[in-house]
C-alpha cells in the first residue's frame, strides 16, 4: 500500500494545493517543522509521487525517520492525517474540519481510563479511536468535565440503547455544554428537570401520535414551551386541535400562537377554529371561482382573512365568489375589487349581501333581454351593468329601456344606438312607450354618433352653464 494515501471526501473537494482552512485555522498553531512535514506530504500526493518512501520522505526534509514519524502522530493529534499503521507507516491526509476556531493538541494522558469508562456505558459496540478522539475534543473544547460527560453519554444510551450513535451522543454533549451544562452538578440537575417532565413528555407525544422514544430535544422544546408560558394543558391542545404529528410542527405552531399572544387553550382553540375556518372558505371560494391555490395560506392572508376583518362572513363570501364567477370576475383579485366596492357601499352584513346579489342577479336576466331584445347573443360584460345603471339614473323604467333595445336591434353597435337614443327621448322629456313619436327619425335613420356626441356636449355646457347663473343670482 501507498505510504501516503487519501481521505475519500478530499478527493471530491474544490480547492487549492493547500485547503484554505489549513491556513486560517492550523498554520500559526503548528510547529514550523510540522507545517514542511504537511504540505510535502500533500504534494507527494497531489503529484502522485506513490513511489516514495519513508526513507525518501525523510531525507528530502533532512529529517531522521523517527522525526518524520513523530511529526505524523503530532499532527494526528490535530486531525489534520490519520495514521493508519505504524509499522510499516500509513498516513491519510484528513481534510480540515471547522472553519472557524483554533484546534487543539490533544494530551490523551491526561484522560487515562477514560476510554474504558465510555466503552463500558456504551457496550452494544466498540468505541473507535477515532470516537473517543471526538469526545476528547470536546471536553477541551468546553471545559467539560470528565464525570459531566461520562452521564451525558450513559444518558444518551438509556434513551437509544443499543442504537446509539457517535454523532448523536456528540450532538447531545454540545446540547448540555451550550446551555452551560459542562460540571457533573449542572448536568445532574439538566437530567433532573428531564426526569421531572417525562411524564408530561409521553402525554404530549400521545397527543401528537408519536410513537418513538423522547429525546434531549424533546426535552429542550418542552421547556422552551414553558418558559414562553404555556401551560401543558395549553400545548396539549394546540398538538390535538392543529393535528401536529411531530414537535417541529407543533414548536412552529406554538411560536404563530406565541406572535398573536394567544396562551390560554381556550382561547387557542377559538384561534383554531377561527383559522380553520377562513382554511376552509379559501378552498370553498377557489372551488366557486373554479381557482387553483398552489399555496392556500397566501390566499388566506391576503384576502379571505382580510376580507374577515371587514365583517364579511364565510357564508356571504361564498355566496359573492359564486356571484363573481357567473358575472364573469372568476379570479381572487376580481373578487376582490367587488367586494372593496361593497364594503364601501356598506354592503357587509349577510341580510344586506343576500339582498344585493338577487338584485344583482335579477338585473343580469334583464340585462340578458335586453341584449336579446338588441339581436346580441354575447355574454354580459361589465360595461353591460354600467349602461343599465346609467339609463335607471336617466328615469326610464324597463319598458323603455326594451323598447330602445327593440329600435336598436340591427344596427352596427346596438347598445350605443340604445344609449344615443335613450338621450334623445330624455332631452325631450319622452318617458313613456305611448309618447314616443310614431314618425320618430332618430329611430330610423343611421345614427350620426360624432353629431350626437356634439349635442350631448353641448347639453352638458348647457347644464353647466345655466347652473352657474343661477347661483350668480341667488348671490345677488
Amino acid at each position: 500500500m501507498a505510504f501516503i494515501s487519501v481521505a475519500e471526501e478530499l478527493t471530491k473537494k474544490s480547492v487549492t494545493s493547500v485547503e484554505n482552512k489549513f491556513i486560517t485555522k492550523y498554520l500559526t498553531e503548528l510547529e514550523p517543522v510540522a507545517v514542511k512535514v504537511y504540505l510535502f506530504a500533500l504534494y507527494l500526493y497531489q503529484n502522485g509521487q506513490s513511489e516514495y518512501t519513508v526513507a525518501d520522505f525523510a531525507t528530502k526534509l533532512n529529517l531522521t525517520e523517527d522525526a518524520v514519524k513523530d511529526y505524523f502522530e503530532y499532527l494526528d493529534e490535530f486531525e489534520l492525517v490519520s495514521v493508519i499503521s505504524h509499522s510499516p507507516l500509513e498516513v491519510k491526509i484528513l481534510d480540515c474540519d471547522n472553519y472557524y476556531g483554533k484546534p487543539k493538541k490533544l494530551h490523551p494522558e491526561k484522560y487515562e481510563g477514560l476510554y474504558d469508562e465510555i466503552q463500558s456505558a456504551v457496550n452494544g459496540r466498540m468505541i473507535s479511536q477515532n470516537e473517543f478522539r471526538e469526545y476528547l475534543y470536546l471536553l477541551e473544547e468546553y471545559n467539560l468535565e470528565r464525570h459531566a460527560l461520562i452521564k451525558i453519554v450513559n444518558y444518551c444510551v438509556n434513551l437509544k440503547e443499543n442504537t446509539i450513535g457517535e454523532a448523536y451522543i456528540k450532538k447531545v454533549i454540545k446540547n448540555f455544554c451550550e446551555v452551560g451544562a459542562t460540571t457533573e452538578t449542572r448536568v445532574d440537575e439538566k437530567l433532573s428537570s428531564y426526569t421531572a417532565s417525562s411524564a408530561a413528555l409521553l402525554r404530549i407525544f400521545a397527543a401528537c401520535s408519536i410513537k418513538r422514544q423522547a429525546e434531549v430535544e424533546d426535552g429542550e422544546l418542552l421547556n422552551k414551551w414553558f418558559g414562553l408560558g404555556y401551560s401543558e394543558d395549553a400545548i396539549i391542545c394546540t398538538a390535538k386541535g392543529f393535528k401536529t404529528k411531530s414537535f417541529k410542527k407543533l414548536d412552529e405552531t406554538i411560536s404563530e400562537l406565541y406572535k398573536i399572544n394567544k396562551f390560554d387553550a381556550k382561547e387557542i382553540d377559538d384561534y383554531r377554529k377561527m383559522k380553520n375556518s377562513l382554511y376552509d372558505t379559501a378552498f370553498a371560494i377557489a372551488k366557486s371561482l373554479s381557482v387553483y391555490m398552489s399555496n392556500p395560506t397566501t390566499y388566506v392572508e391576503n384576502y379571505v382573512n382580510v376580507w374577515s376583518g371587514y365583517g364579511f362572513s364565510g357564508e356571504a363570501l361564498k355566496k359573492i365568489a359564486n356571484y363573481c364567477f357567473l358575472s364573469g370576475r372568476n379570479s381572487f383579485d376580481a373578487m376582490n375589487d367587488f367586494i372593496i366596492n361593497l364594503y364601501r357601499d356598506a354592503f357587509v352584513d349577510d341580510n344586506s349581501i343576500n339582498h344585493l346579489l338577487e338584485q344583482l342577479a335579477e338585473d343580469d336576466k334583464f340585462i340578458k333581454s335586453i341584449l336579446n331584445a338588441c339581436g346580441l347573443t354575447r355574454m354580459i360584460i361589465p360595461y353591460d351593468r354600467q349602461a343599465l345603471s346609467r339609463w335607471r339614473d336617466w328615469g326610464f323604467n324597463e319598458a323603455m329601456i326594451i323598447k330602445a333595445a327593440e329600435l336598436s336591434a340591427g344596427k352596427n353597435n346596438p347598445v350605443a344606438a340604445m344609449n344615443y337614443l335613450l338621450s334623445t327621448w330624455k332631452n325631450n322629456g319622452v318617458y313613456t312607450v305611448e309618447n314616443i313619436p310614431a314618425n320618430e327619425k332618430a329611430l330610423n335613420k343611421r345614427i350620426d354618433f360624432k353629431a350626437a356626441h356634439r349635442a350631448n356636449v353641448n347639453e352638458s355646457y348647457r347644464r353647466i352653464f345655466n347652473s352657474y347663473k343661477n347661483e350668480d343670482n341667488e348671490s345677488d
